[in-house]
């Protein structure tokens, strides 16, 4: 079994089209290939076009008898229709066989938060006695009052920082940019680092277009070693529910709407293109208001 010469090709071209076109992170890259490929090698080097509607639902019951999530088989259908849709729009095919396939629906989990003193726990427990420690916990603190995703703070560059304005202007998904905002605390921590401790984990000549966050060895500091360093952290505390850098982006999200924040003005923050896509906060919300209702009140 493999792939022919020709759907390698189209696949390549593919990789491009996403990271190029549509910016998809390097892990979402992988994700979307790696299911297209694995459909490529299911139809054994049969031709792009000859692959149709029939062809593709017998992937799927193939698929489903595999025992993955919902989720999962979800984006697999995701990735090979944005493939599909692709080929369609370059004209390699003239009928995209995914249009009429529904797949499962997913079922909504809600995001998982930390509380307040959960995550000034885990910033007390961040060893600042070392450089590298002190750029963690400037940016576990950054990722906590900001919002940002990871990929957005990992790909900072200075010419991204208002520090005078407490405003830094990051790029999501699909290079869309917006502005994120951060208080006075996580400024002055943020400014810092900049002054005082990046030369010490390595000297660099900074300019406009340098990245903020670097490594040992003076590189942009990338998205796996946060997450290390992360769960470096939490291993040596008490926390049961599982911790990882967009934890602190759903906490961030929470803490605003329990604080009344507008869901517009919170979308805007995160840089959600729909707001369907906020809105599950608010059920986090009303979840735990019901949770200290029950524990609270007599009548309960």
């Amino acid at each position: 079994m493999g792939v022919n010469k020709k759907s390698q090709e189209y696949l390549d071209s593919f990789k491009d089209y996403l990271r190029e076109e549509k910016n998809f992170s390097s892990h979402t890259l992988r994700a979307y290939l790696a299911d297209v490929l694995t459909f490529l090698i299911w139809v054994n080097e049969a031709d792009i076009d000859e692959i149709d509607t029939k062809k593709f639902s017998e992937y799927l019951y193939f698929i489903g008898q595999l025992n993955y999530l919902k989720s999962t088989i979800a984006r697999k259908i995701a990735s090979i229709r944005a493939f599909y849709r692709f080929l369609y729009r370059e004209e390699i095919i003239d009928f995209n066989p995914t249009d009429t396939i529904s797949g499962p629906k997913r079922t909504k989990s809600l995001p998982n938060f930390l509380s307040d003193d959960e995550i000034e726990t885990i910033l007390r427990n961040v060893k600042i006695s070392t450089p590298a420690g002190f750029r963690n916990r400037v940016i576990f603190e950054l990722l906590w009052a900001s919002g940002m995703r990871i990929s957005e703070l990992s790909g900072l560059n200075y010419e991204n920082l208002n520090l005078e304005q407490n405003e830094i202007t990051v790029y999501g998904k699909g290079a869309k940019e917006r502005i994120v905002l951060i208080p006075d605390k996580t400024k002055e921590s943020l400014k810092n680092y900049i002054e005082n401790v990046s030369d010490m984990i390595f000297k660099t000549n900074k300019t406009a277009k340098s990245p903020v966050f670097i490594n040992n060895h003076g590189y942009r500091l990338q998205n796996q070693s946060i997450r290390k360093a992360l769960k470096e952290v939490v291993n040596n505390i008490e926390i049961s529910k599982k911790v990882t850098p967009h934890v602190f982006r759903h906490s961030f999200a929470t803490r605003l709407l329990e604080n009344g924040a507008d869901l517009r003005v919170v979308q805007e923050l995160l840089g959600h293109a729909s707001i369907a896509n906020t809105q599950i906060y608010t059920h986090v919300s009303v979840q735990r208001l019901k949770t200290v209702y029950e524990k609270t009140h007599p009548r309960a």
